[in-house]
């Protein structure tokens, strides 16, 4: 079955704003909090709003992107893999921790007013989209 995948989209809200470095070989890489929500039911009858909070690396040219473009707030559809890696604490113990390296982003809009250059810059709106 060679058409099984590890794939992963979500939609979400960025937590906080991206942390972007740049590796020994010039090579940007990036850490994102993103937030996903869900509506639902519980046995009582009751809405319930639940949050999720998902780890997000992003390698390479999508970093020019969400240096332009993101920041807390932001909504982004992003496309990738679940990645698991394990490492060891300052105590020695063992520690797992679970990403996703974004292959694809897509930004879906910007938070409402966004501080560019010391100064406020409303939301682009649909009518500013060309398309």
């Amino acid at each position: 079955m060679s058409t099984l995948r590890n794939k992963v989209q979500l939609i979400g809200h960025i937590g906080a704003d991206p942390v972007i470095k740049t590796s020994t070989n010039g090579t940007k890489v990036s850490s994102i909090r993103l937030a996903t929500k869900d509506l639902f039911k519980n046995k009582a009858g009751d809405w319930v709003d639940e949050t999720q909070w998902h780890t997000l690396v992003v390698w390479g040219n999508i970093n020019n992107m969400i240096e332009k473009h993101c920041q807390k707030g932001t909504q982004i559809l992003i496309e990738g893999k679940i990645v698991y890696r394990e490492y060891e604490d300052n105590n020695g113990d063992k520690r797992t921790i679970t990403e996703i390296k974004v292959g694809n982003m897509v930004v879906m809009n910007r938070p409402k007013a966004v501080q560019v250059n010391n100064r406020l810059e409303e939301e682009i709106t649909e009518e500013d989209l060309p398309f």
